[in-house]
Formats: C-alpha cells, structure tokens, sequence
C-alpha cells in the first residue's frame, strides 16, 4: 500500500503550495467563507492557483456560493452538506482512479478529513464497515458512531493540534483498523477529552435562553469542548450560541433547516454552524433576536 506524504489543514489556515510535494488531492476542506475574517480570493484561491496542474482533485461537501463554478473544473468534486453530511461518502474507487497517483493528500484534520484520507489511501474502500456511517454521524451530530469512531473522534478533540496524531489514526485507519498498539494510543489520548467535555458542562450552567437562543459567554474559562458546549445549548433552545474572546460560534441542528449563512451574509460553510469574530457580537446577538 503507497502512503502519499499527509498535510493538515482548515479552510482559513492552509498551506502555501510550494510546501506540498507533487501531485495533491485536496480532501474535506472547504472553500474560505466570506465574511468570517477570511477571504476566498487570499487563501482558497490562492493555494488552487499555486497547486495549478499539480491540483489531481479538490473534494468538499461543504456549502459555498462558487461550488457551482468550480464544478465546472474536472479537477473539482463539490457538494453540500445537505447531498453529503461528510467528505468519505464521496470518495469511491473510480473516484480514486480517476485523479491517478498523488504524491501528497491535504486534509482536514478531523474525524471526518482524516477518514477521507484514508479511504483515498485505500483506492477508495472503507477503512473498517461502518466507517462511513461514522463519519456522517461524527460530522453531522445525528445519530451515534460505533465505539471505534466515537474514540477516534474522542482523541481527535482532545488534541487538535497533534499532527502526529492524526498521522496516526490515518495509518490506523488505511491500514485497516486493526493494529492494536495504534489503537491504544488513540484510546490514551481519547480518554484526555473528559476534562474538556467536563468543562464544557460546567459552563453550560451559563447559558441564558431567549427567543428560542441559548446564548453562553465562555470568554476567560478554561479549555473546553466547544462542539459539546453547542449541542448542550441546542438541548435548551433551536439556536445556540457561544461565545469567547475570539469567536462568536452559533449552531442548530444539522436538520433544523436554520441557514445562519444568509442571516449572517456569509458565503461558504455549513448553513448551521457559522463562526465570526468576536467583534461582531452584538450584531449576531441582534439578528437572532436574543436581547437579553
């Protein structure tokens, strides 16, 4: 099995594409959002025109305004979340046979990218049955993973920024979930999210409920599990937000049919969950309809 070179990613932080070698398939990261801080045409556009023929495929199932342009290119496979609730669903074998030999897979550092990636490694083909499943119900927040994908995405959250951990679990998972020395240190490091999640439940004690919004001020708490912190919020009202002293995030169901992205005038994400500076927190709080 050929393992390409791995680099981890998010669609407002992405490499400069001098720093992927070769031939790159770009998997789970969605285009740049306007009106979130980032800009499209200053980091989206920027690493495709940098990639320019090195780019064998760029596959996403993440809302945008350009998805319809873009789709347009053969090096593009777009769809929304509404077609797609995660990126490996969307990755098949003559999908795979299609892009040809990459040199390089760039990815969302996720659950849902890193089993993208994976299964890109695996010619197309679940690292384990169920994996798939998983990774909609890990991505989506509907429905319940198996043990095995709830403690990958466990570790996952537990430590974000630990690129060597997600190398892991990409070997883990391409080599067909079965190494146990692999799987117990991702164990170990699922089993580290509890402070996280605990501290999670200890500032939902802050949410105040209005007009259907749960909104919690987290501003100079300690670590904590933001997405656990949001589907606490959303047990109290249709819309729940969180902010702290860098984002202001506000979700709802994954099937509420709330589109935060108009209300917002953002292009680009998930209609249900959208992030915006922290500056801009009285607005989001008004167009909401919370005055509390």
């Amino acid at each position: 099995m050929r393992f390409p070179e791995l680099s981890f990613a998010t669609p407002r932080k992405l490499p400069r594409a001098i720093e992927l070698r070769g031939r790159v398939v770009v998997l789970d990261i969605a285009f740049a959002a306007e009106g979130t801080g980032t800009s499209f045409e200053k980091v989206t556009k920027k690493l495709i025109d940098g990639l320019g023929t090195r780019l064998a495929l760029w596959v996403d199932h993440h809302d945008h305004v350009l998805q319809a342009e873009f789709n347009k290119d053969p090096r593009f496979v777009l769809a929304t979340k509404a077609q797609h609730g995660a990126c490996p669903e969307m990755i098949t074998p003559s999908l795979v046979e299609r892009a040809g030999p990459v040199d390089t897979i760039l990815c969302h550092g996720d659950f849902d990218g890193l089993c993208a990636a994976a299964k890109w490694i695996r010619g197309g083909l679940e690292a384990y049955e169920g994996a798939d499943r998983d990774a909609h119900a890990v991505d989506t927040r509907l429905g319940a993973p198996s043990e095995r994908g709830l403690t990958i995405d466990r570790a996952l959250r537990a430590r974000p920024r630990d690129d060597g951990l997600k190398g892991l679990v990409v070997r883990f998972l391409a080599t067909g979930a079965t190494e146990v020395s692999l799987y117990r240190t991702i164990q170990e490091a699922a089993e580290e999210v509890r402070v996280i999640e605990e501290q999670a439940r200890e500032l939902a004690r802050r949410f105040v409920v209005e007009n259907d919004v749960a909104v919690c001020d987290a501003r100079g708490s300690k670590p904590y599990d933001k997405t656990v912190l949001l589907l606490l919020g959303q047990e109290r009202a249709r819309i729940s937000v969180v902010h702290d002293d860098v984002t202001v995030t506000a979700a709802a169901r994954f099937d509420s049919g709330v589109d935060l992205l108009t209300l917002f005038g953002v292009e680009g994400g998930m209609p249900t969950r959208v992030s915006l500076p922290a500056a801009r927190l009285a607005e989001a709080l008004a167009k909401l309809g919370y005055r509390a």
